[in-house]
């Protein structure tokens, strides 16, 4: 038997059934469904073309949610199936579903237990459509069946025919991988979903889905600032988020000593303003501005954490007791 399926068969539930099925808890879909989807891992269920009018689906698992009642059915498929498809409607084209259908003779009229991969046949129509699904049933491709398609027309083109409708679920707590119908409602408060490389957490309360962010790992300091000599410190504080690696910082320092007159063309002999503490230096040299309200600069910030200024206003000055304020966002090494 390729298809199999646990907790169905009222006796005759053999080991290899229990240990190939996907028994546990699965992330649910209200208090008491399971959300039913493919069990991710390789290329589950893949579908590929086997003949004209045949398809061949592979192995995989997944778990197949009944009504409410009934609960839900771990399936596994052990071995490759091949199914063969009707002929194409003389007139119109039609949509086919190749799905997992778990029978189960206490909950439908069909009086077997069985679990089975089958083909869903739609209605033709000028503009067709799958067909709807019966309680127990996982869609897992749609196939467009052309009018008048069949063996000796050459069959049904597999390359544009298929539609992948396989939808993904994990355990409890788990990462719902993305896929067909992804965009669902979540279950709980504190669900996850990969939604193409993103990783998306279910707010409750909000009833969205909401790009997950880890909590920020920043640091602060406002000491280690080394001030150079004709300077005294004023302020100093500085800020970096250890995930990203960027940091701040902004320092004030008052000019002691001499004034320093400036040329028209504002350049400066470079003076040297004062060293910041390690562990807050940039990866690379990079350039700042510095203002003392009534002139400005430029200055360099060195990757050994010294700050230089090297220009000012032309023909402005330094002058003594006047507060110098920079500030510069990087990178660390």
């Amino acid at each position: 038997m390729s298809v199999r399926s646990a907790w169905l068969l009222p006796e005759g539930q053999t080991r290899e059934d229990t240990r190939l099925t996907p028994t546990g808890t699965f992330a649910p879909e209200s208090e008491i469904r399971t959300r039913d989807g493919v069990i991710a891992g390789g290329n589950p269920f893949a579908a590929t073309g086997a003949g004209a009018m045949s398809l061949r689906i592979g192995v995989g698992r997944a778990l197949v949610q009944g009504t409410t009642a009934q609960g839900a059915y771990p399936v596994t498929l052990d071995a490759p199936e091949i199914l063969t498809f009707g002929d194409g409607d003389a007139q119109f084209a039609r949509v086919d579903t190749v799905a997992l259908h778990v029978y189960d003779q206490l909950f439908d009229e069909y009086g077997q237990n069985l679990a089975r991969v089958e083909i869903i046949v739609g209605e033709p129509n000028a503009s067709p459509a799958a067909p709807s699904m019966p309680s127990a049933c996982l869609r897992l491709w749609d196939v467009t069946v052309p009018a008048g398609a069949s063996a000796g027309t050459g069959g049904i083109g597999w390359s544009s025919a298929l539609a992948d409708r396989r939808r993904f679920t994990s355990g409890y707590g788990g990462i719902i991988p993305q896929g067909w119908g992804s965009n669902f409602t979540g279950a709980y408060d504190g669900q996850y979903r990969d939604a193409g490389g993103v990783l998306e957490r279910w707010n409750a309360s909000a009833a969205e889905w909401r790009i997950y962010r880890a909590p920020r790992q920043v640091e602060s300091t406002t000491s280690g600032f080394a001030v150079a000599s004709g300077y005294t410190l004023n302020t100093f504080t500085a800020r970096r988020n250890l995930d990203t690696g960027l940091c701040s910082f902004l320092v004030e320092v008052s000019r002691k000593g001499a004034q320093l007159n400036v040329p028209a063309t504002g350049n400066i002999n470079d003076e040297t303003i004062g060293t910041l503490p390690s562990g807050w230096r940039p990866a690379i040299d990079a350039e700042m501005s510095a203002s003392d309200g009534f002139g400005d600069g430029g200055a360099r910030l060195s990757t050994s954490g010294v700050i230089t200024l090297r220009t000012w206003s032309g023909e402005g000055a330094l002058i003594s007791d006047r507060n110098i304020r920079m500030s510069c966002t990087f990178f660390l090494p």
